[in-house]
């Protein structure tokens, strides 16, 4: 499947808001996951159905509900009933093909951004969804699938001096964002250090194999430039929301955030160029290795030319041939073509050729 526009074909038709899962399923069962905390309590609960979940229980609480698995639409319908939310965000957040934006309510921001992981094993850049819908006592992120990106953030937020702890939703929001760019950064440095590796084996030997490599980190670093760029814009909108959930504590964060960003589009334009510069150098270095071996043939058959043509005359079929009459003619016709090879060589190597 496409990672960049999938399924477009399933909703064809449908009126604006319909509520149809477009992506690859990833997990089974749908679950969902609270954590509702303040400055001095943090309670968590993992359920299955959206009606087991109970309302928050203190005024002063925050809810972070996490919810895996977007293929069930109709939990996804529930939810948007209970927070109002509008079914346009509901139709996004169910379309995984969806490019990275930001929404601003009245009193809720929407947030739609990728998270991407390196895989190792296939040399390949994969990425999951993630919505984010931030309220003035609650954000809700929905999930492809459970990963263990936002679990340093759990045990930080289990402290209850922490900074997670002390502040709003909107520093939750930055927090989670921050996780997102950080496993951008990480994904960059494992790709970035293999096409580092790729340098020597271009000059060295430059195979097929080397060439298979390059295109793939390629094709893998333009999907990290088209998930990353939409990203980065979305950073440097946030610090200017109007809703009242990013405090002027959290400013210095984002700006912080919006570095890391820049950092990793640099990082991704180098890599780039390098690959260039490889895929360039590869062909050259090829080109260079072909000429060599063509010059080579080239020389060898210049000295088979006079070679062959002193072997012609006295193939041809005249009844006489003096020198043939010679006791040593056999042995003179060797010697002179072992002088006219030898001598051409000595030329050839005189002039640079060999």
């Amino acid at each position: 499947m496409a990672r960049l526009i999938k399924q477009r074909d399933l909703v064809l038709g449908k009126s604006p808001g319909s509520l149809v899962f477009i992506g690859n399923q990833k997990i089974d069962f749908t679950t969902l996951r609270i954590i509702d905390y303040n400055k001095s309590s943090l309670e968590e609960l993992e359920r299955l159905h959206f009606h087991d979940i109970p309302d928050i229980s203190l005024d002063d609480n925050i809810r972070w509900l996490s919810i895996y698995g977007l293929h069930d639409t109709e939990l996804i319908d529930d939810i948007g009933g209970y927070f109002t939310i509008h079914p346009l965000i509901l139709e996004d957040i169910v379309n995984t093909g969806q490019r990275p934006k930001i929404e601003e309510y009245d009193d809720h921001v929407f947030v739609v951004i990728k998270i991407v992981r390196f895989n190792a094993e296939e040399q390949k850049v994969n990425s999951d969804q993630l919505s984010l819908l931030a309220g003035p006592d609650y954000l809700l992120s929905f999930h492809e699938q459970p990963i263990d990106v936002f679990k340093p953030l759990r045990e930080r937020l289990r402290k209850p001096k922490s900074r997670l702890r002390e502040n709003n939703v909107g520093y939750l929001l930055y927090a989670i964002l921050d996780t997102v760019v950080d496993n951008y950064l990480a994904a960059i440095e494992s790709l970035g250090g293999r096409i580092e590796d790729l340098e020597d084996m271009v000059l060295e030997d430059p195979d097929p194999e080397v060439l298979d490599r390059i295109t793939k980190y390629k094709r893998e670093i333009n999907f990290l430039r088209k998930t990353i760029h939409p990203a980065r814009d979305l950073v440097m909108r946030i610090g200017r929301l109007e809703t009242g959930l990013i405090l002027e504590p959290v400013i210095p964060f984002l700006k912080d955030l919006q570095d890391h960003m820049t950092q990793a589009e640099e990082s991704l334009e180098t890599y780039r160029e390098m690959l260039t510069d490889q895929l360039n150098t590869y062909h050259t270095t090829v080109s260079y290795k072909l000429n060599d071996i063509m010059k080579v043939l080239t020389i060898f058959a210049a000295i088979f030319i006079p070679l062959t043509f002193i072997a012609g005359i006295y193939g041809t079929n005249f009844q006489y041939l003096p020198e043939l009459q010679f006791k040593y003619s056999y042995f003179i016709f060797w010697a002179i073509l072992i002088l006219v090879a030898l001598g051409m060589l000595r030329y050839f190597k005189k002039k640079g050729w060999l």
